[in-house]
């Protein structure tokens, strides 16, 4: 897998192993346009402050020089308004146009930029309580980094607070200009641990604050994170020096450098199981034990016969996991087997299969994502057929993507919202219930390649993760080369009773608005 330098603030070049490709150039603008332009339209990249501990809310201007919303700006009105529909994956901007959302699509919007890289991130759980839904939100995060200098990676923990909601009104304007501008500013306050090289993927236990990262070298780090969490909980916390290292270090896939990593969430295995893959094809199974120490099975699991792209444990069968690899295939295993060998095995892609997502609402769903643009959701129980000989396809397939699928992920609650990310410098949410009838179907709006079950489509430059916040079900997280995006849509947040905007709108679904300067 060649890797990619970093530079500075996110810059990029080169390309990870299904994680890069060349995409279109978002702008800056603030400018807020008529209701009619669209209401799916993406973001862009957002100036920010100098200091890190405050982030400008994606909804306000800036002090100086900024475009004003509702069009009072001067320059809005040079510009060309082109209401065509734009859509990242089909056509690259030209040197004179730039995308500008629309706020109104937005219940949240919030960017951040960090110093280095951080294509690989977990959302942490707190104590807030679970399924909110007012605002503020904050969210508790854990990246790692990609630094020009191995030295100066980090494991980082992040605590954002303040993410408020987009105002959606003149009158919500003037009441904001009348509040404290530094009140209503996003709050970012962090915690680094040092990392010795780059972090290829991290994620968090879920049954405590421990997170294990798979390195470039090919080791795996196992960091106690609950210092960190505690100082950005209760300020004036003190961090002992010794945690800011991996509490262990996993030498078991001998410099072989690998992506895959998971935690198993079964309640028996509280104290930390964690599933690593490399390169090799060759899959590990490691506990802690009491005291702290890390054992790691003698003998990996094998089977592939390319490298280990995605792990994900069943969530209702403890020694059950999938494998996702570069041969095309996923594979089930019993981390019981005695043959470490795979029971299940189904060829779901011509091309590598990069992520994977195991439905934690529908046990017997699985999500994927291919080198070739490809996604799609299988169901488990047709998997046995493969022993028969049979060919096993696919419940729903999309191939809506044009670029390397870099993400995918089940909603937490519910089983038919899915977010995935690509290479196009994109994030799409679906919603797999959605089908159009007879009269639906006729406007098409001239999108006939766009699926009914396509919700919503947000630009998020070389895009490499998302994930869902689970206590707060409708925010969405993606990082990217050039930094994080928070954001929830209305029909997420109200799911259950989903506003579907795009039905009987479909010259509306992608809808950046492209605009010449």
């Amino acid at each position: 897998m060649p890797k990619r330098t970093a530079g500075p603030l996110g810059s990029l070049s080169g390309g990870l192993k299904n994680r890069s490709r060349e995409t279109a150039d978002g702008g800056a603008d603030h400018t807020k346009y008529p209701p009619e332009m669209g209401e799916f339209e993406d973001n862009y990249e957002d100036e920010y402050e100098e200091d890190e501990e405050f982030l400008e809310a994606g909804d306000e201007d800036d002090e100086e020089g900024g475009a004003q919303i509702g069009g009072e700006s001067g320059g809005g009105d040079s510009m060309d308004m082109d209401q065509q529909v734009y859509i990242p994956s089909r056509r690259v901007l030209g040197k004179d146009e730039i995308l500008e959302p629309d706020p109104t699509a937005y219940h949240m919007l919030h960017s951040m930029n960090v110093n280095w890289p951080c294509l690989s991130f977990d959302v942490l759980q707190d104590g807030l309580g679970d399924e909110r839904r007012g605002y503020p939100h904050m969210v508790y995060l854990v990246a790692g980094t990609q630094a020009a200098r191995a030295k100066d990676n980090e494991v980082t923990v992040m605590k954002l607070s303040g993410l408020q909601r987009m105002q959606q009104s003149k009158e919500e304007d003037e009441e904001d200009d009348d509040a404290s501008d530094t009140e209503d500013d996003p709050i970012l306050e962090s915690r680094s641990l040092q990392c010795p090289t780059t972090t290829n993927r991290i994620r968090a236990s879920p049954h405590a604050h421990h997170a294990a990262s798979m390195a470039e070298t090919g080791d795996v780090y196992i960091w106690d994170l609950s210092p960190h969490y505690n100082s950005l909980e209760s300020p004036g916390t003190a961090i002992p020096a010794s945690a800011n290292k991996p509490t262990a270090t996993l030498k078991m896939h001998r410099h072989v450098e690998g992506y895959a990593i998971d935690w198993s969430s079964n309640p028996r295995d509280v104290m930390g199981r964690i599933a690593t893959g490399d390169n090799s094809g060759k899959i590990f199974i490691s506990s802690r034990k009491e005291g702290g120490t890390w054992a790691t099975d003698s003998s990996p699991l094998k089977g592939h016969t390319g490298s280990i792209e995605e792990l994900q444990w069943s969530p209702n069968e403890r020694h059950v996991f999938a494998s996702a690899s570069s041969d095309g295939t996923v594979k089930i295993y019993d981390a019981r087997a005695q043959t470490k060998k795979h029971q299940l095995s189904v060829d779901v892609s011509s091309s590598d299969v990069n992520v994977a997502s195991w439905c934690r609402a529908v046990p017997h769903l699985l999500a994927t994502g291919a080198d070739d643009g490809v996604w799609g959701i299988w169901d488990l129980r047709n998997f046995p057929n493969a022993l028969k000989g049979e060919q096993v396809s696919a419940t729903a397939s999309f191939t809506f993507h044009r670029q390397p699928i870099t993400s995918v992920e089940f909603h937490p609650t519910e089983d038919s919202i899915v977010s995935v990310a690509s290479a196009d410098s994109t994030i799409t949410l679906w919603d797999l219930s959605v089908e159009l009838d007879d009269e639906e179907s006729k406007d098409t709006g001239g999108m006939e390649d766009i699926p009914p079950q396509l919700l919503f489509v947000h630009y998020h430059k070389d895009v490499k993760e998302v994930h869902w916040q689970k206590q707060a079900p409708g925010v969405v997280i993606g990082t990217g080369g050039e930094g994080f995006k928070y954001f929830v849509l209305p029909y997420v947040s109200l799911l259950g009773a989903i506003v579907r905007w795009l039905i009987g709108y479909l010259s509306s679904a992608s809808v950046f608005k492209t605009i010449s300067i």
